[in-house]
C-alpha cells in the first residue's frame, strides 16, 4: 500500500530531483465538476500518482480539481490514461509548459480545500454552470482587433508586472477574492460590451466570468486554457502573439518566457528585469524581482538588512525568526513595500 503523504525531508528531496536522468513534462489542468468524497477521490488519486513517480501540487474540493505537477516522460502516457479513466477528466485539455526545464517540482502534494480557488463568494445562487463563453487563441486575437473590446488580467499585481497581453487591463490586488469585487466595480460602465478575461491557466479567469455574468454583465469571455495554452497554439497555429513579456508561474521556475520584451525592472535597482526570487534570508523570504547585479551584491537578498541576517551565525538567524509571522511576503508596486524586517518595527 502506497505512503499517502511524503516522509522525506526537502532537501534530500531537491536531490534527488537534480539528481535524476530522465526528461519531466511540467503540466496544468483543472475541471471544475462536483466530487462527493474529496477525501476519498485524494487517497486515489495519490496512489496512482506516486506509483507513477509525479511530482506537484494538486487541490481537491467538492468543485473540482486544481493540478500543477511533472511527469517523467516515460510515464507520461500512463499518466494520461489514469487520468482519462475518471468519467468526468476524460479528454481533459493538458496545459504543457512553455518554457520547460522539468525542475517544477520535487513532491507529490495533494489536498483537500473547500475550494479549488479561493474566491470568497458567498452567494447560494451563485453558479459554475453558467460561466462565459471559451475563445481560443485565433477567436482571442479576432476580439482584440476590436478597440472596443475590454481584456481583463485576472492575476495577482505581481503575475501582471512581468507580462500581459497588449492593452490588458489589471486589477491591482493581493489576491483573486480581492480581485473579483474590485473587476466587477472598475467595468460596471461596460455591462454591454465584449469582455475577455484571461489569467495563467484558465482556472482563475474561468471562475470570474461565471462571476461577472451573476452580476449582470452581457458579453463575457474567457480564454481558453489561458495565456500557457494561447502560446503553444500561437506557437503551433502560426499566430501573432499579442503577450508581451513574461508568464509568471506557481512552482519552481517562477515564470516561463513567452516573448523576448522585459516589461518589469529590478526592485533594487530600477533597471530592465523580470526574474522573480525568494529572498534568502528565511526569515523574510520576500517575492520579488532582482537583475543578475543586485542578486550578486545582495546575494539573493531583497535588502542590505537582509544580506546582514544571513551572514549572522545559524543560531542567530534561528533566533531572530522565532516567533516571526511573515504572512504574504510579497513586494507590492503600488505599495513601494517592504514589510518591516526581522528586529525591526
Amino acid at each position: 500500500m502506497a505512503v499517502l503523504h511524503n516522509r522525506i525531508s526537502q532537501a534530500e528531496l531537491k536531490q534527488r530531483l537534480y539528481e535524476e536522468t530522465v526528461h519531466r513534462i511540467t503540466v496544468s489542468f483543472y475541471n471544475y465538476f462536483f466530487i462527493e468524497d474529496p477525501h476519498q477521490f485524494r487517497d486515489d488519486m495519490y496512489k496512482a500518482l506516486f506509483a507513477l513517480q509525479v511530482f506537484g501540487r494538486i487541490y481537491v474540493a467538492n468543485e473540482g480539481i486544481n493540478a500543477q505537477i511533472s511527469v517523467p516522460e516515460n510515464n507520461f502516457e500512463a499518466f494520461k490514461q489514469y487520468l482519462y479513466s475518471i468519467p468526468a477528466l476524460n479528454g481533459l485539455r493538458l496545459n504543457i509548459a512553455v518554457d520547460d526545464d522539468g525542475k517544477s517540482f520535487w513532491v507529490l502534494k495533494i489536498k483537500v480545500r473547500e475550494k479549488i480557488v479561493a474566491d470568497g463568494i458567498t452567494d447560494p445562487t451563485f453558479d459554475m454552470a453558467n460561466r462565459g463563453k471559451y475563445v481560443n487563441a485565433a477567436q482571442f486575437n479576432e476580439l482584440t482587433n476590436d478597440p472596443a473590446t475590454v481584456v481583463v488580467d485576472m492575476r495577482n499585481h505581481y503575475e501582471y508586472e512581468v507580462g500581459h497581453f497588449e492593452n490588458a487591463i489589471e486589477i491591482p490586488s493581493d489576491t483573486f477574492r480581492e480581485q473579483l469585487p474590485m473587476a466587477a466595480d472598475m467595468l460596471k460602465d461596460d455591462k454591454d460590451k465584449n469582455i475577455i478575461m484571461y489569467c495563467t491557466g484558465g482556472i482563475r479567469c474561468e471562475k470570474a466570468s461565471a462571476y461577472m455574468l451573476h452580476q449582470g454583465f452581457k458579453n463575457v469571455f474567457h480564454l481558453e486554457g489561458g495565456i500557457i495554452n494561447y502560446a503553444n497554439k500561437v506557437k503551433e497555429q502560426q499566430l501573432p502573439n499579442k503577450f508581451h513579456g513574461k508568464n509568471f508561474v506557481f512552482d519552481e521556475r517562477l515564470g516561463e518566457r513567452i516573448s523576448d520584451e522585459i516589461i518589469s525592472h529590478c526592485h533594487q535597482c530600477g533597471e530592465p528585469a523580470d526574474t522573480h526570487t525568494n529572498c534568502k534570508n528565511e526569515g523574510c523570504h520576500l517575492l520579488f524581482i532582482q537583475c543578475s547585479s543586485c542578486a550578486e551584491k545582495y546575494e539573493g537578498c531583497c535588502s542590505k538588512e537582509c544580506y546582514d541576517v544571513i551572514h549572522l551565525p545559524e543560531e542567530q538567524q534561528v533566533a531572530l525568526r522565532k516567533g516571526i509571522d511573515k504572512g504574504q511576503m510579497v513586494f507590492n508596486k503600488s505599495k513601494k513595500r517592504l514589510r518591516p524586517r526581522l528586529g525591526q518595527e
